[in-house]
């Protein structure tokens, strides 16, 4: 069997289990068990498969045609323009939030500066700061032990293990210093909308890390109290949210004297990040 065939009769295999990146999950999954990139493959693609890589292959593609997110089954995700090593203990990073990396690396480039990550997941968001924040330093904190061992690998793979250090603690913990920038992907969605989302999602991704609680606030107006205990006077906080919360979060941020500085909007349009800053002494 060649190239062609193999990737035919995968993405055939997904479009019947609806999934809609069929084509594209075939060529990368390929990719995978070949050790060559996609592009190589497509302009070769008469080239033989052995036995051994079909059986490999065919693998992949039932595990794919079960919903599982190629992330998982590659155990990488490219964000910032880096590969981070990504479990089913630890969300898949997503486009918008680079969005949110974005804008925090324009307002402190040139500012040495420490900064916190509240439940740090993979540690995307905290080793891609410091990846272009130079001279700066963070902590990151997970409720999860396996999430911090997965943040952990990805600070050593990323050359990060001098401006890093991964704790496994919740927010209620101590801390014996203060920041000047907190940064917070944390879990909003409604208890009851977890059961709409896609299979991808629902049955692969940690609930732990998704579940927002009743309201899908909880853990937003956990951050914004602990922030104003452990952040400097005028440091900031970015926190990412959910559609159509921006209202109820603006409300809590300004009632506990932060001063909403930016907005960041997603690709679908909606607000997707609030930058703050805590006015308070």
């Amino acid at each position: 069997m060649n190239a062609l065939e193999l990737i035919n009769t995968g993405s055939n295999k997904l479009r019947q289990k609806k999934i809609f990146t069929s084509r594209l999950d075939a060529e990368i999954l390929l990719s995978k068990i070949l050790n060559k990139k996609r592009e190589e493959i497509l302009i070769n693609l008469d080239q033989k498969i052995c036995k051994n890589n079909v059986l490999k292959y065919k693998k992949l593609i039932q595990r794919r045609s079960l919903n599982e997110p190629v992330a998982y089954i590659l155990k990488e995700k490219e964000f910032w323009s880096k590969n981070f090593f990504v479990s089913s203990d630890t969300l898949i990073p997503r486009p918008e939030t680079e969005l949110m990396v974005e804008k925090l690396v324009k307002i402190f480039k040139g500012n040495k500066i420490s900064i916190l990550d509240i439940g740090t997941g993979c540690g995307c968001i905290l080793i891609s700061l410091l990846s272009e924040l130079n001279n700066s330093k963070g902590v990151g904190i997970d409720i999860s032990k396996k999430a911090i061992t997965v943040a952990k690998k990805n600070a050593k793979k990323h050359r990060m293990i001098d401006n890093t250090a991964f704790f496994n603690k919740s927010l209620d913990s101590e801390f014996n210093r203060k920041f000047d920038l907190i940064v917070s992907n944390p879990p909003y969605i409604k208890s009851k909308d977890l059961k709409n989302l896609s299979d991808d999602i629902k049955k692969y991704e940690p609930m732990l890390a998704l579940d927002g609680g009743n309201d899908g606030l909880d853990l937003i107006k956990k951050v914004i109290y602990k922030a104003r205990n452990i952040l400097k006077f005028k440091g900031m906080l970015a926190l990412e949210i959910g559609n159509e919360q921006y209202k109820k979060v603006s409300k809590i941020l300004t009632t506990n004297n932060f001063r909403i500085e930016h907005l960041i909007y997603d690709y679908k349009e909606n607000v997707r990040c609030i930058i703050s800053t805590y006015l308070k002494k």
